[in-house]
């Protein structure tokens, strides 16, 4: 529809009332959809909905109170206008303390409707517009600082966890175990509008297969014996939310089908229910094994992996980075140090030569398990090299360049960005120096 200025949910069990609410609203240029059933219109009401709601009072089922204490549990700020017949003072002064934008007595004065339909649009673009701002300079600025490193399958994973933060998609995170990916899951929830909602997080293989459906669904009373109270399980909790599900391949398979509903209908059952429960929340799941292979095996459902694998994050083992190690370890030395109340290990006199050359097999965790131990001041930081447990991932000269692009860097810190000091003190001519840096994604500015 064209030179349309705003959208609007109208909510009204009178049929005439919602074809002249549409009509004032239309002719006046604004989009608006009219419900005479209130759970309609909650199928459209999100966070991010760019539009305002207005609601009679009375109805049956589901009254307009109702409706607006469940809108403003989704978002705090949008605009709800209370309508009714039946309005009197007492009214109007319990909907604004319940967070009502403003309260309209019937019958409707078209003139006056439309001036606070249109403030009530004014102020939730405002919103939305201050909230994208918000969270494009979050994004920007802090994102670095969750998800560390300089190489160049970090930089593009930082890249793709913007890309998706913002969206509703569900995510699965493929990574060693070790590599982060609940931090990786914590990034997506963080820089999304949900990040004010609860964040659940679930590991599939710590709880028994005995208690893990009433863990994820919940119950109600009479469900089983000594089950006496609502238990809420762990996807209801996650509602408004995002739901993380680590090494979801340990879940059992019937329990597969019943996460499948999950994600397809957005709504649940507890055990013992008969009751159906709408969810607004994202799903994000983590694995370490390769969910393929599993499904083609039958011990992982393929239709649950095609609906789980629709954004897919893959997070490399620190051996295929080794050129963060420096910076990883000197981030985890400096954590270590502030939570023991220790100094910080002096980096000068530590030799990262073994460090670049060990397979961390434990990954991330490992270095930072060897961090706390430096700060400690225990010998045994680091594991002895065995056969075969050098990095060993890629060829020789890709092995090569790490380290060299590792020692260029740190020359880089130590001389401050002095391009004639660091090539001499490399023993390198300047334009060989110049080539190596533009190769690796090296920049003087950085370290200037």
């Amino acid at each position: 529809m064209e030179n349309v200025r705003g959208s609007v949910i109208f909510v009204d069990d009178d049929e005439y009332v919602c074809r002249a609410v549409e009509q004032t609203l239309r002719l006046a240029g604004y989009d608006v959809v009219t419900f005479r059933n209130p759970r309609q219109a909650m199928k459209l009401i999100s966070r991010d909905w760019p539009g305002i709601l207005v609601t009679d009072v009375r109805m049956p089922g589901v009254d307009g109170f109702s409706l607006l204490d469940w809108t403003l549990r989704r978002d705090p700020d949008l605009p709800v206008l209370l309508v009714t017949g039946h309005g009197d003072i007492s009214m109007a002064v319990e909907a604004m303390r319940k967070g009502a934008y403003d309260f309209i007595e019937k019958p409707l004065s078209a003139d006056r409707f439309v001036e606070i339909v249109a403030r009530a649009l004014e102020k939730r673009g405002l919103i939305l517009y201050n909230r994208k701002l918000r969270a494009e300079v979050a994004r920007r600025s802090g994102i670095e600082s969750v998800i560390l490193g300089r190489s160049e399958r970090m930089r593009r994973l930082r890249e793709k966890i913007r890309a998706i933060a913002g969206t509703n998609v569900d995510v699965l995170i493929v990574g060693e175990t070790g590599t982060g990916k609940e931090l990786v899951a914590r990034c997506l929830h963080r820089y999304s509008h949900r990040r004010e909602r609860p964040f659940i997080a679930i590991n599939c293989g710590a709880i028994p297969e005995s208690i893990i459906e009433n863990e994820l669904f919940g119950h109600d009373p009479g469900a089983f014996t000594g089950a006496d109270r609502i238990y809420i399980g762990k996807i209801e909790q996650a509602d408004g939310g995002t739901l993380f599900l680590d090494e979801i391949e340990s879940m059992p398979l019937v329990l597969q089908v019943r996460l499948l509903r999950v994600l397809q209908e957005r709504s649940i059952e507890r055990l013992g229910g008969s009751k159906t429960i709408e969810l607004d929340l994202r799903v994000i799941a983590a694995t370490k094994r390769n969910l393929l292979e599993a499904s083609e095996k039958g011990e992982f459902r393929s239709d649950l992996y095609y609906r789980l694998n629709v954004a897919n994050l893959v997070i490399p083992p620190l051996k295929d980075r080794v050129e963060d190690i420096p910076a990883l370890f000197i981030h985890f030395l400096q954590k270590a140090a502030s939570r023991l109340g220790r100094p910080v290990p002096d980096m000068e006199r530590i030799d990262l030569q073994p460090f670049m050359l060990y397979a961390w097999p434990g990954n991330v965790r490992e270095l930072q398990n060897v961090a706390e131990r430096m700060v400690l001041g225990m010998e045994d930081t680091l594991p002895p090299l065995e056969d075969g447990e050098s990095v060993g991932q890629g060829s020789l000269q890709e092995r090569v360049e790490s380290f060299e692009r590792y020692l260029i860097e740190e020359e880089l810190k130590r001389r401050k960005g002095n391009i004639t000091a660091t090539y001499r003190a490399l023993g390198l001519p300047r334009k060989t120096l110049y080539n190596k840096m533009k190769k690796y994604g090296l920049f003087k500015k950085d370290y200037s």
